[in-house]
């Protein structure tokens, strides 16, 4: 029997321990949730969270659970609510189940549907958080209205965490409940949410669930060059933009080191085992590529990051600035923040300094324990071919914030996916849209996951 084989254990909750319902609701609710636009424009802009929210709110006020909503600003509201019904073991730390409601912008006329409709069309539920996140938003509203109504306690408590503004960092959402109502969300000892659980298919009977352990952190740097003002007809050899322009390029031309950290590794080892190959650095990327469009986050991965984004200086053809600026877009892999400073540091050079726009350092938990156990089992007992692995994702969530409330996070949201839909290219994506199967799916793995977690 091969390595992968020994995975696929036999699942330990029998098929009736589903609770009836679980997955009814999921599909309808993840409709009604997109048709709330809640795009998030950054900058302290957001249409639509409070309207959401209190919708949420409404579903679980329902069942008797209730919830305590938190505004940061005007509009940008969070809800928690803990569910702790009669029969759940309270010797249990509890669980945070979090997802968050605002979604990126979207241009409706890219869109082959209006991206706030909701549509349900060829099987899939369309619209913008279709994948980002407002499919395990319904996923957890489904799962839990239903075990409520059947009166079936999850094993331990829950905590269940929906937040506003993660699409612009967290900063007016989870971030602001650790600082300012970190009575509300501190206790938990372990925590999923999103960006993890979906599968990568490598033939008919092994897909691989990829469940985020690390995630990669953001060292936004502004890029600051000052020089002397002047006429734009006189030489000048003290020139801010030109200066500026060079640190740019240097950043943008470099190269960076592979880093391969243990969640990282875990990931590549799985692939190397499930596809039958040797992976090396040298070759790694290309041979990710056989997994689709998964092989451009991964990539991303592989080692600390920086893109330019943004230059700005002047005010006229003829005058030269006396300050230039530039935006970088920094990721750091776990333990190499240090490193990535200094390489910024000597590629700017000593006329061109940084400040941080956003310093929200790289997290990291083991893929080891009961929960992660659960996990697979639960997988397993509605997808055989189901085998849960580590990965260290490019972007972050707010898992930052319940990571400094010394939660272990995972990125756990189950979608059994068609093999070639192109899943990872729909966050933030056109024509953003998920499974409607898979939704289903996603409910009923979560339901056995909150009997076993």
């Amino acid at each position: 029997m091969d390595a992968a084989a020994t995975q696929q254990t036999e699942p330990v909750t029998p098929p009736e321990a589903v609770t009836e319902g679980a997955d009814r609701e999921v599909v309808d609710l993840c409709s009604k949730l997109i048709r709330f636009d809640t795009s998030n424009y950054g900058n302290g802009k957001s249409n639509g969270e409070r309207e959401a929210t209190e919708y949420v709110a409404g579903l679980l006020d329902e069942v008797g659970i209730e919830s305590t909503l938190v505004e940061s600003e005007k509009g940008r509201t969070s809800l928690v609510a803990d569910w702790a019904p009669e029969g759940v073991d309270t010797s249990l730390p509890p669980l945070m189940v979090h997802g968050h409601l605002d979604v990126v912008p979207a241009q409706a006329e890219d869109w082959q549907v209006d991206p706030f409709a909701g549509e349900i069309r060829d099987g899939c539920v369309w619209g913008r958080g279709a994948v980002d996140m407002k499919d395990f938003d319904a996923m957890v509203l489904s799962v839990v209205r239903a075990r409520v109504r059947a009166g079936r306690a999850p094993r331990r408590p829950v905590k269940l965490v929906f937040t506003a503004d993660e699409e612009a960092g967290g900063d007016l959402g989870a971030f602001f409940l650790i600082n300012q109502h970190r009575d509300l969300v501190a206790g938990c000892s372990e925590a999923i949410g999103e960006v993890g659980g979906f599968s990568l298919t490598i033939r008919d009977d092994l897909r691989l669930y990829v469940v985020q352990t690390a995630e990669k952190g953001m060292a936004w740097l502004n890029l600051i060059a000052d020089g002397t003002a002047g006429h734009g007809s006189m030489r000048n050899d003290d020139n801010a933009v030109t200066e500026l322009a060079a640190a740019v390029a240097r950043i943008g031309a470099y190269e960076w080191p592979y880093r391969i950290t243990s969640a990282q590794q875990a990931f590549l080892d799985a692939v190397s085992e499930a596809l039958g190959v040797e992976l090396s650095t040298d070759d790694v990327e290309e041979t990710l590529a056989r997994l689709g469009s998964i092989s451009r986050m991964v990539g991303a991965t592989m080692a600390n990051s920086a893109n330019p984004t943004m230059l700005q200086a002047g005010y006229k053809h003829n005058v030269i600035p006396g300050q230039a600026t530039a935006a970088i877009d920094g990721r750091t892999v776990p333990g190499g923040q240090q490193e990535f400073l200094d390489t910024i540091t000597e590629l700017i050079g000593d006329k061109v300094r940084y400040e941080f726009a956003v310093n929200k350092p790289a997290i990291e938990t083991e893929f080891s324990g009961a929960l992660v156990e659960a996990m697979q089992t639960c997988l397993v007992a509605e997808d055989p071919g189901a085998r849960a692995v580590p990965y260290l994702m490019s972007g972050g969530t707010d898992a930052k914030a319940w990571d400094r409330l010394g939660t272990r996070c995972f990125g756990f949201a189950p979608l059994k996916l068609p093999a070639d839909l192109d899943f990872v290219g729909m966050f933030h994506g056109v024509d953003e849209r998920v499974p409607t199967d898979s939704l289903e799916f996603g409910a009923r793995v979560l339901d056995r996951f909150l009997q076993q977690a």
